[in-house]
């Protein structure tokens, strides 16, 4: 893996400005295009880009395959208690206006707690879908090798 030297050089370069780039359509995609799932499939994208050269197992390290579900499963509650919160302060569910005591206050909160959930689910989901796939080839190479 040694002779890929420029390779790890670039991605080493790019992964953190990648994830820069995936925290600012996340915090500002309700000012312009981008959200919750683009930022997810762009931060998943650097880690991808990471397992992509630096193997599997070296990505694996960074993030943990549990941890993913763990994070994938938090999106989730952070989406859905997000509108059960609404709905218990007497709104409908995912009428972000009860959310805080000024009506657009409460919408800006609300639509940044649900894209930042949808943002944490769609990230920890594509990682883990590549985890399944990279880890299908390796096990067939392994198998291959024997």
């Amino acid at each position: 893996m040694q002779h890929h030297l420029i390779l790890r050089v670039v991605t080493k370069l790019l992964v953190p400005s990648i994830i820069l780039f995936a925290f600012y359509v996340q915090f500002h995609g309700d000012y312009g295009p981008g959200g919750g799932f683009q930022a997810g499939v762009i931060f998943a994208s650097a880690f991808i880009l990471h397992g992509l050269v630096y193997g599997l197992r070296t990505t694996q390290k960074v993030i943990h395959p549990e941890l993913l579900k763990v994070l994938a499963a938090l999106g989730v509650i952070l989406y859905a208690g997000t509108g059960i919160v609404s709905m218990l302060l007497g709104g409908e569910f995912l009428n972000y206006s009860v959310l805080a005591s000024n009506s657009a206050k409460g919408q800006h909160l609300g639509i940044f707690l649900v894209e930042l959930g949808v943002g944490i689910t769609v990230a920890a989901i594509m990682l883990t879908i590549f985890y399944m796939f990279a880890d299908q080839d390796d096990s067939d190479s392994e198998e291959d090798n024997k």
